[in-house]
Order: C-alpha cells, then structure tokens, then sequence
C-alpha cells in the first residue's frame, strides 16, 4: 500500500503537474506566442528563485557548504560544454553563433535532474510518514506548475510545435516516477547522492537563466518591454519564495 501511495504522487507530482501546465496549449497561436514570451521572462525568475532559495540553502544542510558550491562551479562547467556540443552539432555555418533550440535541450536535461530529485523526495517523505508525503507532494505541484509553465513558454519559443513541447515536458517529468521508485527500494542507499544532485540540478537553471534567457530578453531594449521583464521576473522568484517557504 505504502509503494502505491508513493506512486500516486510521483504520477501527480510530474505528470500531473505538466498536465496542468499544458492547458496553455489550448490557446490560440497569436495568443499562445504572447503567452510564450511572458511565460519565458516567469521562467528566468523561477529558475533563479529555485535554485538559489531551494535547492542550493537544502544541498548546504545535507552537506559541506564548500563541496556544494565547488558542485555547482563543476555543474555550470558542464552545462557551458554541453551547449558548446549541442551548437557545433547544430551550426554548420561558421556565421552560427547559436541556435535557437540550445535552450530546450538545456531546459531539458536541467528538468530531468531536477525531476529526479523531486521523486527522491517524495518517495522519502512517504517513508516517513502519510502525511509528510502529502505535504511534500502538493508543495512539488505548487513549485512544478510555475516552471512547466516556463519551460513550454521556452520550447515554443524555440520553434516546438505544442505537441512536442507537450511530449518532450511528460519525458523529462517521467524521471521522477523512474528515480522516485527506484528511491523507494533503495533510498538507504542514494541519500548520500542527494545534495550533489541537487546542487548539478540548481548549476543548470542558473546556467540556463544567466547564459541563455537574460541574454535574450536583453535582444528587446523598450522601457515597457524591460519593465515587463522585471516584473515577471521578480513575480517567479515570489512564486517559488512563497512555495518554499
């Protein structure tokens, strides 16, 4: 019974979520690339938000603060490669500086880690108790919908039809049931993992935030334009503060 429970909220928790999200497919396209451009700017804020107020403060309670942010310098280091691999394989030009869908391959492999850390989570909350397990799952809902929110914000951005951007957020969520019941039967084992994990995972959304979206709301330089882009901004990083908090 307790493992079924685990799975409820693992399905809830990363399914569930991308499927709330994924009710802004239903708009139409003038209204959706609006809605995308706005969702991208709510999407710098929650990434920074997540890392810096969650995931970061939660790797330096389970670990040496010194090992945690050598984990992050080594993260931010592999996701610059990584993109530097996704542009050569894209660019064929020698005038390709970037390519549009580096950013959701990022956000891709960002939300993987990430999403398996929230399955870890869960399945540890619900070994401790039924209530605990409650808890934590509804506060991964609350905390996951603003950032799938964000991520089809950025895979519409960068040119994915919503079905793909619709299939491509459930792959990545999938992670948490996959490591949330992997968890379940070993966590003895993998809590050692977990502020590593968590500290590669914040590496990637401050990457993604500082390297790939700021840079590209900077492209538009209107007073309206940049004071929406404070606002939104500043509206994630509350969202998530509110959440964890």
């Amino acid at each position: 019974m307790e493992l079924l429970y685990v799975i409820i909220a693992l399905v809830l928790g990363s399914i569930g979520s991308v499927a709330l999200a994924g009710l802004m497919l239903m708009l139409d396209n003038r209204r959706l690339e609006l809605v995308s451009t706005y969702l991208t700017y709510f999407a710098g804020g929650t990434l920074l938000g997540a890392a810096f107020l969650g995931m970061i403060p939660k790797a330096i309670s389970l670990a040496d603060p010194g090992i945690v942010f050598k984990s992050i310098l080594t993260g931010i280091l592999f996701f610059f490669i990584l993109e530097k691999i996704i542009l050569w394989r894209s660019c064929h030009s020698k005038d390709c500086e970037r390519h549009a869908h580096a950013a959701a391959q990022m956000i891709l492999i960002g939300d993987a880690f990430h999403n398996a850390i929230d399955g870890i989570v869960i399945a540890a909350s619900f070994l401790t108790s039924f209530e605990m397990g409650v808890f934590v799952t509804l506060s991964v809902i609350f905390h996951e919908i603003p950032q799938e929110l964000g991520d089809f914000g950025i895979f519409i951005k960068s040119g994915y039809s919503r079905r793909k951007a619709f299939l491509f957020n459930i792959l990545s969520g999938s992670t948490a049931i996959v490591f949330g019941i992997i968890a379940f039967y070993f966590l003895a084992y993998v809590k050692f993992l977990i502020p590593y994990a968590l500290s590669f995972s914040a590496a990637s959304f401050l990457y993604i935030a500082l390297a790939d979206l700021i840079p590209e709301m900077h492209k538009k330089t209107s007073l309206i334009a940049g004071l929406k882009q404070i606002v939104l901004i500043l509206l994630g990083i509350w969202v998530i503060y509110m959440v964890i908090d």
